[in-house]
């Protein structure tokens, strides 16, 4: 029967769960230092992509050819997240449990703060894992991208809390958020903004020299990126 046939919907379904499963193994085991959580979600995200674009070749040599390529900067950013996380937590720890009285400009400015870290966060290490530009950059495309496409980057949000619902739900869930917890919702996601990013590179591709468009064929590199993302309406 053509459904049990190696290009039938069965075998084709089992072995994308494979991937799914070995991905996520991956991006939980590299961001056990803690310190490399920015490069291992980089690598997820950079796989998800190519998942989604039936570009994912294989899954283990893809995920640690953008996590040596993104370590540094992928490490930094992940930093800067970090920084920005704890600066709210302590906002939040002076004004509940210690019931600090906050003016309206600090409490305004913690907000901002607070969306700021939210919409960035979720959507900064797929811009980084496809587009090269210098840290300030990628990191106020992230917002940009994330703001012009605000319904899609809500849903990026929810399915980014999903290993963390499951455990909330039950501890019996704990071994699909171990297999699916983070793959899952970054090829979900990657649905979600693909045709976005597939736009933002053919305009990049179209205005940019033809040895300046492509590294090796995967990353799109423009430091133009923030001068006209802002316009492309299309991206919401």
């Amino acid at each position: 029967m053509k459904f049990f046939d190696l290009e039938g919907p069965l075998i084709r379904t089992l072995n994308r769960m494979a991937d799914l499963m070995w991905l996520n193994i991956l991006t939980m085991v590299c961001s056990i230092p803690l310190i490399t959580v920015g490069a291992s979600f980089t690598a997820l995200h950079y796989m998800a992509l190519k998942i989604i674009r039936d570009e994912e070749g294989y899954i283990t040599r893809g995920f640690f050819k953008s996590f040596r390529e993104n370590f540094r900067q992928s490490t930094v950013i992940w930093l800067i997240l970090v920084a920005m996380m704890a600066a709210l937590w302590g906002d939040y720890y002076l004004i509940v449990r210690q019931g600090m009285e906050l003016g309206n400009v600090h409490r305004m400015l913690i907000m901002v703060i607070g969306v700021f870290t939210l919409f960035t966060g979720v959507m900064i290490f797929p811009v980084q894992a496809k587009f090269a530009n210098p840290i300030r950059v990628t990191i106020r495309n992230s917002f940009i991208v994330a703001v012009l496409q605000f319904p899609k980057t809500f849903l990026m949000i929810l399915l980014s809390a999903f290993p963390v619902v499951l455990i909330y739900i039950s501890w019996r869930l704990i071994p699909i958020a171990f297999l699916f917890g983070f793959s899952l919702p970054a090829v979900l996601s990657a649905a979600l903004y693909n045709k976005s990013f597939q736009r933002m590179e053919a305009q990049f591709l179209e205005s940019s020299a033809p040895e300046e468009e492509e590294d090796d064929g995967e990353s799109i590199f423009s430091d133009k990126l923030d001068d006209t993302i802002a316009e492309d309406t299309s991206l919401r």
